[in-house]
């Protein structure tokens, strides 16, 4: 395992409370990970037998529905948490969607550690609640938001979680972005709850109204963050 004072994510991830001495035990029970697009580092269903922070790389959440259709029901990002600590079954699935490095923990193991420093369970306790904050927010993006509404606020949250992570900044153009998103298009369509032609008409509506610039189909270029924020309602 790295140094964790050579961890790109350190400053934000959850062990960014602990102390040079407290890092030095953290670092002795967890080991980082490269993760292969499409390989699944916890399974839907299975016991929760590791947690992981997220060094570098994008991974869905996913959960299947009876007919055996996908969903995804979250992103992860870099200097996120993932995994179920203190016990329980994994409620989704998480895969990468570009290779993606993890710092890998025990569950067990890391559970013990937290217990024996509060300022870690604190700051687990700051993510779970802005995760629920996330998840109010993406309920109400899928279920009042048009679906113009639902693309571009799909991607000014991409432009803020990449940032530096697959989100490039022009400093001569600051009101512009460049994001190498992680999504197909029909991954893009499943996570919003609409159809890849609507999906693909709202991008071309966006590039021809000058908000937005696509180079390719991964390319997405923010000409006018403050038009594309607007358009989000």
């Amino acid at each position: 395992m790295s140094s964790c004072d050579l961890c790109v994510v350190r400053n934000r991830a959850i062990c960014a409370s602990l102390d040079a001495k407290e890092l030095e035990a953290l670092n002795a029970i967890g080991r980082t990970r490269t993760i292969s697009p499409g390989e699944s580092l916890i399974w839907e269903g299975e016991d929760s037998v590791l947690v992981a922070n997220v060094i570098d790389g994008v991974l869905k959440l996913s959960t299947n529905t009876e007919d055996g259709r996908e969903q995804i029901v979250g992103v992860v990002y870099p200097s996120d948490f993932i995994g179920r600590p203190f016990g329980g079954t994994s409620g989704h699935g998480v895969t990468a969607l570009t290779e993606s490095r993890v710092c890998v923990f025990s569950r067990r193991d890391f559970d013990a550690f937290a217990r024996e420093h509060p300022s870690l369970e604190h700051k687990l306790l700051e993510r779970t609640l802005g995760e629920l904050d996330r998840t109010r927010r993406w309920m109400l993006l899928l279920g009042r938001k048009s679906a113009a509404e639902k693309l571009a606020s799909f991607l000014v949250e991409m432009s803020e979680r990449l940032d530096g992570a697959g989100c490039s900044v022009d400093f001569d153009k600051p009101n512009q972005r460049r994001l190498v998103l992680p999504f197909s298009r029909q991954q893009i369509a499943d996570v919003l709850g609409l159809t890849i032609e609507t999906v693909s008409r709202q991008f071309t509506r966006l590039k021809n109204d000058g908000v937005i610039d696509l180079p390719s189909r991964r390319e997405v270029v923010i000409l006018n963050m403050d038009a594309l924020a607007a358009e989000a309602g």
